[in-house]
């Protein structure tokens, strides 16, 4: 006989369609009966970290997670740790230059061997553009082509990318468009990798953190980055990009965005992917906005972040074996589950990806963004 806890697990599920050791590639098997009671007090935290210890499986792990995301059982079953992460990250900044600091050393710096192996020919780490792309490799070019044409570069003028990661955007940028560029990230195992990749060009790669940015710029763009910055550091960092944003220049804003205005993000997320982390939403984005940018333009092609990270893991399953041993079963399965929430969130449009063209003053005549 089941206990009550387990009945109430296994009828929030079949409210998802979900039936544990049903016939469909999104039923789950579970291995450990504990599964239940800690999902249950636990939520999305409890569900990821009981992954991570095999008490459970399933054949289409990212099909599974749509299907309580669509349900809403993120919503349903919160569990402790998510208002406790709430009322921190209320009552205190959790994105100050020495918190900063923590999601470079725990994810950027994991190491370049299993980045290399699943990001492809360019090492971005961020959303391609799929919308005439037949590949990963196509789809990043086409998003590093597509930011360098938004921002209308020409040969001459001084970039600034807010975040850089391995340099392969100024890299792009310096090539391809002839600008001098200047890249800062937090990460230690980036700065080296950048600079290496960007030797013999225009570019300076500096481990710095964009409020000690003091200096002008014709363009700024900043990729994946703004993730990390926070809600109690939106201003802070319109405000500086302001600062070093020459009269007629103009910045894109490339960023995960959630639907909704928050102040945390999901506990497992922040506890093994990217602590500290946090989603802007379009309102928090545009008051941060405020009375220091005209928005020009706001384009946003979400769905292909699934087509991305599916191509990710492809990569990064077909590489597994070759990656270094430190990589063992436990950061297999909290990858695999990772990349596979990601595909979820967006597959089910809970969060989205914007690019947004900002100008000091407005664009005379009108800006007109390429796509």
């Amino acid at each position: 006989m089941s206990s009550p806890i387990k009945r109430k697990v296994l009828g929030l599920l079949a409210g998802a369609g979900v039936q544990v050791d049903g016939p469909n590639e999104t039923d789950p098997r579970i291995h450990d009966e504990r599964f239940y009671a800690r999902v249950l007090s636990q939520g999305s935290l409890g569900l990821g970290e009981s992954y991570m210890d095999g008490w459970w499986d399933v054949g289409s792990l990212d099909g599974f997670i749509a299907r309580l995301m669509k349900a809403r059982l993120d919503r349903r079953v919160r569990g402790w740790q998510a208002a406790v992460d709430h009322l921190r990250a209320r009552w205190f900044n959790l994105q100050t230059r020495r918190r900063s600091r923590e999601v470079g050393r725990r994810h950027y710096d994991l190491g370049n061997d299993l980045y290399q192996a699943m990001l492809g020919k360019w090492l971005v780490y961020s959303c391609g553009y799929w919308r005439d792309a037949g590949d990963l490799d196509a789809a990043q070019e086409a998003k590093l082509d597509l930011a360098c044409r938004k921002l209308g570069l020409r040969p001459g003028m001084r970039l600034l990318d807010v975040g850089c990661g391995w340099g392969e955007t100024l890299k792009f940028a310096a090539e391809r468009y002839g600008v001098a560029g200047v890249g800062i990230t937090i990460s230690q195992e980036q700065a080296a990798f950048a600079r290496e990749l960007c030797k013999g060009l225009p570019v300076e790669i500096r481990l710095q953190d964009y409020r000690d940015v003091d200096e002008r710029f014709d363009r700024i763009l900043s990729i994946g980055m703004f993730e990390h910055v926070g809600h109690a550091n939106y201003a802070t960092f319109m405000e500086g990009v302001r600062r070093c944003l020459s009269a007629d220049g103009l910045c894109l804003l490339h960023t995960i965005g959630s639907n909704e205005s928050r102040r945390a993000t999901d506990p497992w997320i922040a506890r093994y992917i990217f602590p500290n982390s946090m989603l802007p939403s379009a309102a928090q984005i545009a008051a941060a906005a405020e009375g220091r940018f005209v928005i020009e333009d706001w384009h946003n092609f979400g769905t292909d972040y699934d087509r991305t990270l599916q191509a990710w893991r492809a990569n990064v399953e077909a590489a597994w074996d070759g990656l270094d041993a430190r990589y063992d079963e436990r950061f297999r399965r909290m990858w695999r589950f990772y990349l596979a929430g990601s595909m979820a969130t967006f597959r089910t449009r809970k969060a989205q990806l914007w690019q947004i063209m900002l100008s000091p003053g407005g664009v005379p005549g009108g800006y007109v963004a390429p796509r």
